[in-house]
């Protein structure tokens, strides 16, 4: 993959990503800072943005969404590495547990 490929897919994740975000935020906020880990105040930004903004920011070449899981506990859930298969529910919800008291990490 060359570069042009490249920025050419981090825009498409951009634009996917503040538009599902807008469309999460509109929806169901409360759901919409979970999930998103965000604030009220970038929630309320990313709600007021114009399709002509939102294409801006998609358009420039750094990805705006980040992995909110940076430990190997939080990825082993997440993957049930090394645990049964029954045990993935739980497994996940531990993970989310964890996860959901990082929100708003950044």
């Amino acid at each position: 993959m060359n570069t042009d490929q490249l920025l050419a897919e981090i825009r498409e994740a951009n634009l996917s990503y503040l538009m599902l975000a807008q469309n999460l935020i509109r929806t169901d906020r409360e759901q919409a800072l979970y999930r998103l880990g965000i604030n009220e105040e970038t929630a309320t930004l990313i709600a007021t943005l114009s399709p002509a903004q939102i294409m801006k920011i998609a358009g420039g070449n750094t990805l705006l969404c980040a992995f909110r899981m940076s430990d190997d506990l939080v990825w082993g859930l997440l993957t049930s590495h090394g645990k049964p298969a029954a045990a993935e529910s739980v497994n996940r919800l531990h993970a989310s547990i964890l996860m959901a008291g990082r929100h708003e990490h950044a």
